[in-house]
């Protein structure tokens, strides 16, 4: 066992968060409890987040979505997340639609790093999107959104763009906040029963 100094949050981390999320002091002394359990590194590997989402989502496959998310929000690129890394994680993927949030999500889909946009990522995107949704629920989209493919093109029409185009991470912002429906095609929001 550690002493109680190694696995208590640090001072500047706890205030940096409760700054950046909408988790109180004690949510997040929970999840740091259980990220020093689940992760004695203090790192969260590509598979251990994969783990972490899968418990999300239950019914369905989460892992392409996983790698994507992971992606986005290891910002230095070592091929982990520490704690804070984390959090924000967590915070972005489950909280309002702010300009943060969508700032996050143009990371997401901008699968290549290059601060740009196309509809093939889109694509990818929605693919991985596709997978989260359980299959009973899939029956019931709209006609023109029931396969990745329809809800990549629903999601692209909106910005405007030619197939062949780009967009820039405030033309995304601009078109998503503009539309209703854009916002709930970028992520997925299980059913609350």
């Amino acid at each position: 066992m550690g002493n109680s100094t190694s696995s208590a949050i640090s001072k500047e981390i706890l205030q940096d968060l409760k700054l950046n999320t909408a988790f109180t002091e004690n949510e997040i002394a929970q999840w740091y409890e259980n990220f020093q359990k689940q992760c004695p590194t203090g790192r969260i590997t590509p598979e251990e987040f994969e783990q972490i989402y899968a418990r999300f989502f239950p019914d369905s496959d989460a892992k392409s979505y996983a790698r994507h998310v992971f992606r986005s929000f290891d910002t230095n690129d070592d091929g982990t997340l520490d704690f804070k890394e984390y959090i924000i994680a967590l915070h972005m993927t489950s909280t309002g639609k702010t300009t943060r949030k969508l700032e996050w999500a143009f990371s997401l889909f901008d699968v290549d790093k290059n601060g740009y946009i196309n509809k093939t990522e889109v694509t990818e995107i929605c693919q991985a999107i596709f997978k989260l949704i359980p299959k009973e629920e899939q029956s019931k989209l709209p006609e023109d959104e029931n396969t990745p493919e329809k809800r990549a093109n629903k999601l692209w029409s909106y910005f405007e763009k030619k197939d062949s185009e780009r967009l820039a991470e405030g033309e995304f912002i601009k078109g998503v906040i503009e539309n209703e429906n854009a916002m709930r095609l970028i992520h997925y929001e299980p059913i609350k029963e």
